[in-house]
Order: C-alpha cells, then sequence, then structure tokens
C-alpha cells in the first residue's frame, strides 16, 4: 500500500515537472561538449593539485581527446582561522577558507569569456596529538577543494547553457 502512495507521488511529482517546463541543466545542447573540451592550468601547491583533480574528473577530460576549446586559469588562495580556544588560549576547532578565482579563457586566442570566484568555508577539529591535526586539516583542504571544484562546475555548465541558448 505504502508503495503505491509512493509511485503515484512520484508520478504526479514527474508530471507536474513536465509541465512547468523543467528541463534537466546537461540536456541543454552544448554544455556536456562545452565542460569536456576546457583544459585546467592550477597554480602550484597541494590546494591547487587537489581542485585540479576534482574539477578534471568532474569535466570529464579523455586522454586523447580532441584539442581543447577553452583553458581554464585557476587562482587558489587559503586561510585558516583558530576558533573555539582554550582557557591557555589553544584552538580546538579551526575554520579553513579556500577561495579559488577562475578565468575560462577561448582557445587558441586566449580571450577571456568568463570570470567567477567561489569560496568555500568548514570547519573542523585540531585534537592534541600532531598526526590527528595534520590529518584533519588535510581531510578539510580536500572537502573544501572537491566542493570548490563543484562548484566551479556548475558555474561553468550554466555558463555554457546560456550561451548555448544565444
Amino acid at each position: 500500500m505504502k508503495q503505491t502512495r509512493s509511485l503515484v507521488l512520484l508520478a504526479c511529482a514527474g508530471l507536474l515537472l513536465a509541465g512547468c517546463g523543467f528541463r534537466p541543466l546537461y540536456a541543454e545542447s552544448g554544455v556536456t561538449s562545452g565542460l569536456s573540451g576546457v583544459v585546467v592550468a592550477a597554480p602550484e601547491g597541494r590546494a591547487g593539485y587537489l581542485v585540479n583533480e576534482a574539477l578534471e574528473d568532474t569535466l570529464m577530460l579523455r586522454p586523447g581527446a580532441a584539442a581543447p576549446s577553452w583553458r581554464l586559469d585557476l587562482d587558489i588562495s587559503e586561510q585558516r582561522f583558530p576558533r573555539g580556544l582554550r582557557v591557555d588560549n589553544v584552538a580546538t576547532r579551526y575554520e579553513y577558507v579556500l577561495t579559488a578565482a577562475y578565468t575560462l579563457r577561448a582557445l587558441p586566442s586566449g580571450d577571456p569569456a568568463k570570470t567567477g570566484r567561489v569560496r568555500v568555508e568548514l570547519t573542523y577539529d585540531s585534537a592534541d596529538q600532531p598526526y590527528a591535526s595534520v590529518a584533519a586539516q588535510q581531510d578539510a583542504q580536500e572537502r573544501a577543494a572537491a566542493e570548490a571544484a563543484r562548484r566551479i562546475e556548475l558555474e561553468l555548465a550554466a555558463w555554457f547553457a546560456t550561451q548555448s541558448g544565444s
């Protein structure tokens, strides 16, 4: 009985979405091909490497594919703020902020087509053991890089969708 009710509700939701003109972002022409034609140029360092790897995974770059049509230049900055100070002025928690500014450039001309900036903020615990603190900081850096890459990909997908519609 509950499964039948769930299926009926799901079917009604699908009909409502179809009736309102909803169309998935990746159904727009040019979005997937635009994203797969982007090569990433990230700065040196661990954060740049992590964002670069996450973007290459999400942008579906394939070795041996056709020459890229776009270059995504990244500028990464990181900040760490102590939060949750103990009586002895030692932080028990940190706020990690990763900011990724990007410029999408058309190739081969290098003319800028889109610029943007994403900011990811998250917190992590700092343990009394040095290894645990380093591991927590690296985990925060990895999570922030993955989220920054996801946001950049969504902004680029939305931009490619509007470009294909013009």
